[in-house]
């Protein structure tokens, strides 16, 4: 007996519940299980597909917005840290260029000054004063290489100067220095504004309506010795104290700007005269070093005074290197005998150095300062200058003694091929003073 039919409705629901379901296409199937995979291996990279944007690395190999971020801006602090603005820079020379490498240029526009218009410069440097005839060593313009020195510009120097302290410290040399910048920044200031006065070894020039001074310091070795006297200094057997520069450095102490030369009076032989004790001490423990190893031992008694008590975010400061000399004639092709005597044109031949004892201190210079951990701008004046044997006073100024006969009859045997006329070489050393401090 067959069992009763059911109803339509019973019929229909059995059947549904009953009927297979369909299988998915292997196609289908795969592409749900691809996309399955690819969101748990991506997660939220997965939308990138689906929004068909370029498929990107994953995290482990690309550095996120804000790392990207943090160590741009991490690079940018350590460059900062590496070449940190120094104060009074208000540019830089081009990096291509050596402002101390090129060749001197005839300029009509110089000199940057008249010696009659210039009351400060001493009766040893106003050559056309003493007789000089011929003015040409006064237009040479020193060109560098590649680039031009900016243009020296008295206002923004005593702008830049407003309520500081420059100081040159050093000889005469350095004095010669120290006044060619007074000549260059006075006719700035009105008469009833400046004074210049000497107090023992420092000499201070007061412009008055800016509150600043510039500076000179009698220290010819840096450091102590038998010559400190500003006046009575021309000691032949001269002695330096070791580890003594704090003698005078205690009046250098709180300068912005400061300026160190200390090279002439080192040459008085091959050895130098050391003393351990001091000059007070009955009994003086002197040594001798040779010219290089006392003079070495100066170049570090000076550092490490400029890295303990010479503030970087501050402070700048220079180290002029050597002054030539011009005494032996046979130096660059003369007649054997003579010297800067009646000498009206400079040195032609580039490669013109000098003696061999300014390049052995010279390589003590870049030894010593290679390893300072302290900025210290070098001023390196000695092979331009070097060229410049038509620039020095020869005999063309105030001598400290009266002439006898025969040196009358012998020019050149009293002849001052040491120091320089102002205006002069001395100016074109503080162009590029003025070049270093604003555009290092």
């Amino acid at each position: 007996m067959k069992p009763p039919l059911p109803s339509s409705s019973s019929s229909t629901t059995s059947s549904v519940l009953r009927k297979p379901p369909r299988q998915l296409s292997p196609y289908l199937f795969s592409l749900i299980v691809f996309i399955v995979f690819v969101a748990i291996l991506y997660g939220e990279d997965v939308m990138c597909i689906f929004s068909q944007q370029p498929q990107l690395p994953p995290d482990s190999a690309r550095p996120s917005a804000a790392t990207a971020f943090w160590g741009e801006e991490k690079r940018r602090n350590e460059k900062k840290k590496k070449k940190p603005k120094l104060p009074f820079a208000v540019g830089k020379t081009e990096e291509s260029c050596d402002v101390f490498s090129g060749r001197w240029v005839w300029d009509e526009s110089r000199p940057l000054y008249e010696e009659s218009e210039c009351p400060y410069i001493q009766p040893q440097l106003t050559c056309l004063e003493h007789g000089r005839p011929e003015k040409k060593f006064r237009n040479w313009r020193w060109q560098p290489n590649g680039c031009d020195l900016p243009r020296f510009n008295a206002t923004m120097m005593l702008e830049s100067l407003r309520g500081k302290r420059m100081m040159y410290v050093g000889d005469s040399l350095n004095r010669g220095q120290y006044v060619s910048m007074i000549c260059l920044l006075h006719s700035l200031i009105p008469e009833d504004e400046k004074s210049m006065e000497t107090f023992g070894s420092l000499t201070v020039f007061t412009a008055k309506n800016y509150n600043a001074t510039i500076e000179f310091y009698w220290a010819p070795f840096l450091l102590e010795s038998n010559s400190d006297d500003a006046v009575i200094h021309r000691v032949s057997d001269r002695i330096v104290r070791k580890g003594s520069v704090n003698k005078h450095g205690k009046h250098w102490k709180g300068v912005d700007i400061i300026v160190f030369n200390t090279y002439l009076w080192w040459m008085t032989g091959l050895k130098m005269k050391i003393m351990l004790g001091s000059f007070n001490d009955e009994v003086k423990d002197i040594i001798e070093l040779s010219t290089e190893d006392a003079y070495r031992m100066a170049m570090k008694s000076m550092l490490r005074w400029v890295r303990i008590n010479m503030d970087p975010k501050k402070t700048r400061v220079f180290f002029t290197s050597m002054s030539p000399t011009h005494a032996k004639s046979i130096d660059w092709g003369g007649e054997p005998g003579g010297n800067c005597y009646n000498e009206t044109t400079m040195i032609e031949d580039p490669t013109y150095w000098g003696s061999d004892s300014r390049k052995s201190i010279m390589q003590v210079i870049g030894e010593v300062f290679s390893k300072s951990k302290r900025p210290i701008t070098f001023l390196n004046i000695t092979q331009l200058s070097s060229y410049r044997k038509d620039a020095h006073t020869s005999i063309y100024k105030k001598q400290w003694s009266p002439l006898t006969p025969e040196q009358l009859a012998n020019p050149s045997s009293y002849a001052d091929c040491v120091h320089w006329c102002l205006p002069g070489l001395q100016d074109t050393w503080n162009e590029l003073l003025f070049a270093k401090l604003f555009y290092p």
